[in-house]
């Protein structure tokens, strides 16, 4: 998605905004006129004696201060919903943007960075556009009328303000440059603690089985000394400066009276005039002390933002064509040909290879097992398959389609993946199984695929079944059980192609022979199976062996014994592990 600069988000909600600075001006305005009723009834009332006027000059006091309190209502009202409107419209523009990125940039990006753009930084600019930004143009404006009525009153006295706000304007200047960076650095730092904390709270339990706390604990406190010196640093800023605007704001109703008084003293200025005068040099005080204030608020807004158009300027290095295929149905023929995959770690400059001429075909219906080392590669075909990355040489086709011809959406919406990392929501077992087609399945669709998945035996010994509410990340059951859980999500959806990357590695063998039972009925599904367990790929129509991104082995479970090779060691490995008495005839 394209970044949307700031002042078009301003412009699309143009009508509220110029309504709210219209009530703006008008009730300071307002505000602004009382001095002036002050300066007729001391001249006209106390001085001249003309009581007959007291009532209407009060009465127009009165008027004033209603008039004031409506239209400081409905201004304040009108920024703060429209700030908000802009922010909500802001927040969801940048997730959609985030979520529109390849692979790659969350393979660079962590979670705690984002989260802090997300929330943090974004609420920084609200506060500009809603309270922040108002007190600002309210500050202009009240500033450029007081002056104005000063200048009416006596040009002479007025020039003491305007030196004043000028100095005061100087010192702001300064201090919002200061500041600047400062904020920069503050928010890094924001976002390396989202990250720590996420990440700690996250894995909380493997903190406390390898007793890492103190070690955390100490990573933690090293970054937050780290915050709080940022903010001490923000602080002593704020404190050098804002006692000069301080002294100022003083000062300059003193040195008013004084020099006016001396006026009226030779009969230069009325005495309801200096009085005037006095309260609008009372009145100019406050923007003064709000400038200290309000260039510390924006001087965060203006920093956050430009964390945004950081973001903003990534863009996804998958790209669907303008003109996509989409096939009538897809029937789920996989085909890899002459597939090399290199990719480039941030911070390094020459890429490195992952998977070297890689060439398989998978028909429909027939099922292809992956095995190898950590580190082989077998991942990685699997995500070449949905385009997550992209091949560096050679292609991948499905149903004689390139991939990069296909629709994102028919691509991935066409293959069931359970993956390594199981991730589950925090929400009800069943919405988790309907997870990516929640419209489409009913719970007799859930029920069914649980079965298969060897899952409903513990689901349906919970309270609620499967209305249970799962905790966050799956925390509260077994790693089997979420694996199965991950398994019944994946055979939900009868997609044409089905991918488990080592999804049964916590399974014991006999639930894991059952779930091979349900795999081998999926006639019409195209099945690739990534394992370290022999047992869970020795059925499959065709298996390859990778080694350092190669194909070191290829055939079905009797020819690779026969070759007593890398799969052959593998199996002897696990069977002898197994069966130490028994031996490889036992295992068969």
């Amino acid at each position: 998605m394209k970044q949307k600069k700031l002042s078009t988000y301003i412009w699309e909600q143009r009508l509220p905004y110029l309504f709210a600075a219209l009530c703006l001006v008008s009730g300071v305005s307002l505000d602004l006129i009382a001095p002036q009723l002050t300066k007729r009834i001391i001249d006209e009332v106390i001085v001249g004696g003309q009581l007959e006027k007291l009532n209407f000059l009060l009465a127009g006091i009165l008027t004033v201060g209603i008039g004031r309190f409506f239209f400081q209502y409905l201004k304040e009202y009108t920024f703060d919903i429209t700030g908000i409107k802009i922010a909500a419209k802001m927040r969801r523009n940048l997730f959609d943007h985030i979520q529109s990125l390849s692979a790659d940039f969350f393979d660079r990006t962590n979670t705690g960075e984002l989260m802090a753009r997300l929330k943090d930084d974004i609420d920084r600019i609200c506060d500009g556009l809603t309270f922040v930004g108002m007190l600002l143009l309210e500050v202009a404006v009240h500033t450029s009328i007081v002056l104005f009525f000063m200048y009416r009153l006596d040009a002479r006295l007025a020039v003491i303000p305007t030196i004043a706000m000028a100095i005061a304007a100087t010192i702001a200047i300064t201090m919002e440059k200061k500041l600047d960076n400062v904020y920069e650095a503050i928010s890094e730092e924001t976002a390396t603690l989202n990250t720590i904390a996420e990440e700690n709270l996250a894995g909380v339990r493997t903190v406390k089985a390898f007793a890492r706390e103190k070690f955390e604990i100490k990573k933690f406190l090293s970054h937050n000394q780290k915050y709080y010196d940022l903010n001490m640093r923000q602080s002593k800023i704020f404190v050098t400066y804002y006692p000069y605007l301080s002294l100022i704001t003083k000062l300059l109703p003193l040195v008013i009276l004084l020099l006016g008084g001396y006026l009226t003293m030779r009969g230069e200025l009325s005495l309801g005039s200096l009085g005037a005068f006095v309260e609008y040099s009372m009145n100019i005080v406050w923007p003064m002390e709000m400038l200290g204030w309000l260039t510390n608020s924006f001087s965060a807004a203006v920093a956050s933002n430009r964390k945004l158009d950081k973001i903003y300027k990534e863009t996804p290095t998958i790209v669907e064509k303008e003109d996509p295929v989409l096939l009538e149905q897809v029937h789920g023929r996989i085909e890899f040909s002459h597939v090399s995959f290199s990719k480039l770690d941030e911070g390094v400059q020459t890429p490195y290879e992952i998977l070297k001429d890689i060439s398989f075909t998978v028909e429909e219906g027939k099922s292809l097992g992956i095995m190898g080392a950590t580190g082989a590669g077998k991942s990685s075909i699997i995500h070449l398959l949905q385009r997550f990355y992209d091949t560096t040489q050679g292609a991948v086709s499905i149903d004689h389609v390139n991939v990069k011809d296909l629709s994102l959406k028919q691509l991935r919406g066409s293959i069931s993946l359970v993956m390594q990392d199981v991730f589950l929501f925090s929400d009800t077992i069943t919405e988790n199984v309907k997870l990516g087609k929640r419209e489409r399945l009913d719970s007799h669709a859930v029920i069914h695929a649980s079965r298969d998945a060897q899952a409903a035996g513990f689901i349906e010994r919970m309270d609620k079944q499967y209305d249970t509410v799962i905790g966050e990340r799956g925390v509260g059951l077994s790693g089997g059980q979420k694996q199965r859980i991950s398994i019944a999500r994946a055979l939900a959806k009868k997609n044409p192609i089905l991918v488990l990357d080592d999804s049964t590695s916590a399974l014991d063998m006999e639930t894991e022979q059952l779930i091979q039972d349900t795999l081998r009925r999926l006639e019409h599904t195209t099945k690739i199976i990534i394992a370290h367990r022999i047992s869970s790929v020795m059925h499959a129509d065709e298996i390859i062996v990778l080694e350092n991104g190669s194909i070191k082995e290829r055939g079905n479970h009797e020819t690779l014994m026969a070759k007593k090779g890398l799969y052959y060691q593998t199996y002897a490995a696990q069977y002898q592990a197994n069966n130490p008495q028994g031996g490889e005839k036992n295992a068969d």
